[in-house]
């Protein structure tokens, strides 16, 4: 049961990052995203299915961390100003948000006798909603790929951006090392994802049993 929760949930989640995507860039100027299919939570409409989903659902599994995906494709000379630009990178982090928002005010309602409570879905709602605010965190990441890059980039100057987009794999690359690799990274990485799943009222212990049912092959 906890394993198809958090992994419908986050497909669920993963569709609604894009849509939040296309539908401001919509908004913004770039109508062609409802001509590609992006106004849509059919995961297959993508422009990148192993990027937006396969990916996301690799790293789920490997560590338990939600990694954002990203498909949907922007004409960003569309979008009618730098704002625009920006607002389109922040509506994925934004989706996040949502979900996990509407998971804490479920979660509010799960028994206080965790015996009671780890007999049902409870667990896994738990666990899915740590993964989002783990998605939260990695999104706001302030360097490429992530969308706290994209949030930024419209008002870097242009040569900065060049500098950036020039060395942008390497970046990616060493990002995600030293996710897996640097413990004081790593640690940095969860204090921020337990703090706010703290102020949310996620119910932790709940979250790692989740965690450990969701993980049953590590056992």
């Amino acid at each position: 049961m906890t394993f198809a929760i958090v992994l419908i949930g986050w497909i669920f989640s993963l569709c609604l990052h894009e849509f939040g995507h296309a539908i401001v860039a919509y908004y913004g100027g770039d109508t062609t995203v409802k001509d590609k299919g992006y106004l849509t939570f059919n995961p297959l409409r993508y422009t990148d299915p192993l990027m937006s989903i396969v990916l996301p659902l690799l790293f789920l599994a490997m560590g338990g961390i939600g990694l954002p995906g990203g498909a949907v494709y922007i004409e960003r000379w569309r979008l009618k100003n730098n704002t625009w630009q920006s607002l389109v990178s922040l509506a994925g982090p934004i989706a996040n948000l949502v979900v996990l928002i509407v998971l804490s005010l479920i979660l509010n309602h799960a028994p206080m006798d965790n015996d009671s409570a780890s007999n049902s879905v409870w667990p896994g709602l738990a666990f899915l909603a740590l993964v989002q605010a783990s998605a939260i965190v990695l999104n706001l990441i302030p360097l490429p790929p992530f969308d706290g890059y994209g949030i930024l980039e419209p008002f870097l100057h242009p040569d900065l951006r060049d500098r950036v987009n020039s060395v942008r794999m390497f970046i990616m690359a060493v990002v995600f090392i030293s996710l897996w690799r640097i413990p004081m990274v790593n640690d940095l990485l969860w204090s921020q994802v337990f703090s706010i799943s703290y102020r949310l009222g996620i119910p932790l212990d709940l979250a790692f049993i989740g965690l450990e049912r969701f993980m049953f092959w590590k056992l």
